[in-house]
């Protein structure tokens, strides 16, 4: 599997502090990253695989929310995530 729990504690303790700040809008948004990344390129092998497709439209939207929330809530912990991950906004 793509995302075992060696992986998502690695992410966890790299944008959350430890490997227990599961929740944290960070530690969530860089593994909604993480998955959008591996599901990009299933996409471009499988063009017509529209349930990934879907699956894939659903994260962004999900990451998109926490950003959201991140920046009306913490405007420099918003910068420090989108600088940190190279996302574009």
């Amino acid at each position: 599997m793509y995302l075992d729990t060696k992986e998502k504690k690695k992410i966890f303790k790299k944008h959350g502090g430890n490997e227990s700040n599961t929740g944290s809008p960070e530690s969530q948004i860089a593994l909604f990253s993480y998955r959008i990344s591996h599901l990009t390129e299933h996409l471009k092998d499988n063009r017509k695989d529209y349930g990934t497709q879907r699956s894939l439209q659903l994260l962004v939207g999900k990451r998109r929310g926490l950003l959201d929330y991140l920046k009306a809530k913490d405007i420099e912990r918003y910068r420090a995530i989108v600088k940190e991950l190279g996302l574009r906004r």
